[in-house]
């Protein structure tokens, strides 16, 4: 993938098509804000030796967005107030993740450590639905997109008609909503804005990237995912299951993935995410063998 600019912002691409464990990256050169620093390390170190970076906003504090702010840990960081308490430190990051057991918290944060660099951090927590910046360069919508996180953020920038959509991907994977405080009803809520918003490009934290005409159906397709797995869970729950069982049907991500202990929390965290919004309406009831569908 290569760089883009529009206008005055350039699209950074990540490795791999911007896959976890990397994104791709915003920067504002005029004005030397860099948006979500998880692209390719060695093109970011570039920017930072030879372009005058001068903030890090974050759409939100999932490790894959911030991978490399190690190499900018001197200048303002700036998030909205709903996601800075996960980087204030290691167990209020695994906190919010809703992660429980000793082992799981004692390996990932290994990871967070190694892998991403992981150390506390206190943001200026004042990126808040409906600011608007101006810049230099070009002037910033701030938007509020609960759901994926409770403080996720999108910007609308507003000369070059641009819209990131962080992650909100558009991938065929559908939607993330599986942390402590994700919530399907808000993702839902946040993808049908997003969708309203009259733009000329659209651009998001991982794979595609950047889409220079109207998403249309693939808005359609993104949304559809949380229908079909509510639909898959609801049909193998026909009779009682166990969580572990669900869990091995592999409805979110379709197969095993390694590192397995990994992907098999968030099967279960997104699982989860569903059962309790089909029980709270009334479909499917927690019994002594297991989860069962009503209806």
């Amino acid at each position: 993938m290569q760089e883009i600019d529009f206008g005055p912002i350039r699209f950074i691409p990540g490795p791999n098509r911007g896959k976890y464990p990397y994104c791709h990256s915003i920067f504002i050169p005029g004005d030397g804000i860099l948006i979500d620093p998880g692209a390719d390390r060695q093109r970011l170190k570039q920017l930072r030796e030879k372009e005058q970076v001068r903030e890090i906003w974050l759409s939100h504090w999932h490790e894959d967005h911030w991978m490399h702010l190690d190499l900018f840990d001197d200048l303002p960081l700036r998030i909205h107030p709903a996601d800075a308490p996960p980087l204030a430190g290691m167990d209020a990051f695994l906190d919010a993740y809703g992660i429980t057991a000793p082992a799981f918290r004692r390996d990932f944060a290994c990871i967070l450590e190694t892998q991403f660099h992981f150390r506390s951090r206190m943001p200026r927590a004042d990126l808040t639905d409906g600011l608007t910046i101006s810049l230099d360069s070009v002037t910033v919508d701030v938007i509020h997109t609960p759901g994926h996180t409770p403080g996720h953020l999108c910007f609308f920038f507003r000369q070059p008609g641009v819209l990131f959509l962080g992650d909100y991907d558009l991938t065929a994977f559908g939607p993330w909503y599986g942390d402590r405080d994700s919530s399907i009803a808000e993702t839902i809520t946040s993808i049908e804005r997003l969708r309203r918003i009259e733009a000329r490009a659209w651009i998001t934290g991982h794979e595609t990237g950047v889409f220079t005409e109207p998403p249309g159906e693939i808005w359609d397709d993104y949304l559809a995912v949380i229908g079909q797995r509510e639909g898959a869970l609801g049909r193998f729950l026909r009779v009682p299951r166990r969580l572990e069982e669900i869990v091995d049907q592999w409805i979110v991500y379709r197969k095993p993935r390694e590192p397995l202990d990994f992907f098999r929390f968030a099967e279960a965290a997104i699982i989860n995410k569903h059962l309790e919004r089909m029980m709270r309406v009334g479909i499917v009831r927690a019994e002594t063998d297991g989860y069962r569908m009503l209806a």
